[in-house]
């Protein structure tokens, strides 16, 4: 008798760590959720910035052209003539 007591004391308290741990893990898990919804806003923003410096080299501007200025990319004089179609296709 003394022994089934025993056992179901034993059980009970390996019940109560197993319950105490999955609240710890359900705690957690729901904590960083709301963490990461709280905060996505942010977050997206320093992904962004960080692919952005990854695809600049950091530069602020494209990689190898420093402080150059880029050419102009219209015609000066809006009299000259349109270039003709690429790829070979008729206009």
């Amino acid at each position: 008798m003394v022994n089934l007591i025993n056992f179901k004391i034993m059980c009970q308290k390996i019940v109560n760590v197993l319950a105490i741990a999955s609240t710890v893990v359900s705690t957690a898990v729901v904590g960083s959720g709301l963490y990461v919804y709280l905060n996505r806003a942010s977050i997206i923003d320093g992904i962004k910035s960080q692919a952005l410096e990854a695809v600049l080299g950091g530069t602020g501007g494209l990689p190898g052209v420093g402080d150059a200025a880029l050419p102009e990319l219209a015609p000066s004089d809006p009299s000259a003539p349109v270039p003709a179609g690429g790829l070979g296709i008729p206009n």
